[in-house]
This record gives C-alpha cells, structure tokens and sequence, in this order.
C-alpha cells in the first residue's frame, strides 16, 4: 500500500464527510420548513391576539432556513473543499461611468418610493 492511495482514501472520507454534513443539514432546514408550514396553516385566521405575529415568525423562519439550504448548495459548489468548480469573474473597476448609473438608479428608486408613499398617502 503506497501513499497515493492512503491519499485518495483519505480525499474520498473527506468528501464522504462534508457532503454528508451538508445533506444531514438540508434534510433537518426541509424538516424544518415543513413544519412551519403545517404551523402556518392551522394557525387560522390572523385576527385572533398573536395570531398575525406567530404567522410572521414562522414565515420568517422559513426564509431563513431556505436562506441557509440556498447557502449550502451555493457553498457545494464554489467553495468545495477539495477544489474549485466555478472561478467567480474578477470584479471590474470603478469607473465614473459606473458610478453615474449607480447614482441615476439610486435616485430612480428614491423617486419611484417618494411617488408610492404620496399615492399611499393619498388613497388611505
């Protein structure tokens, strides 16, 4: 037995290991999720005192766990520990040009929620 192949024993474990990390932690967020959903829908109408921020709680915690499964699948495959899969784009210089856009759409945005407020305003 040489050392290559203690090597690639040692390489599959590692791997064997991560991805069951990550799958043992994907089924218990699903697991998760699904019993917030079940939550959610016996909770009944959101009139009742407490009702409407339970049902905000376990919305929220349901995107968080969704948060953190898209993480892990995201972190599978870039940042796999045994080697690269996808090299991310170096980020491209800061230009004037670019800040100019960055600016028009900031004010685009701020002008559009000024507009909704002042129709909001009006309407209620």
């Amino acid at each position: 037995m040489n050392s290559d192949d203690v090597a690639v024993r040692e390489f599959r474990a590692l791997r064997r290991r991560v991805l069951d990390l990550y799958d043992t932690v994907t089924v218990l967020m699903l697991i998760g999720i699904a019993v917030l959903v079940v939550y959610c829908l016996r909770l009944g109408p959101l009139d009742t005192p407490g009702a409407e921020q339970s049902f905000g709680i376990a919305v929220s915690l349901m995107f968080l766990m969704a948060t953190l499964i898209v993480h892990l699948v995201d972190h599978t495959y870039r940042l796999w520990p045994l080697g690269r899969r996808v090299t991310p784009r170096a980020p491209g210089p800061v230009t004037v040009k670019s800040q100019a856009r960055f600016l028009a759409i900031l004010i685009f945005v701020i002008a559009v929620a000024a507009c909704a407020y002042v129709v909001a305003g009006l309407l209620i």
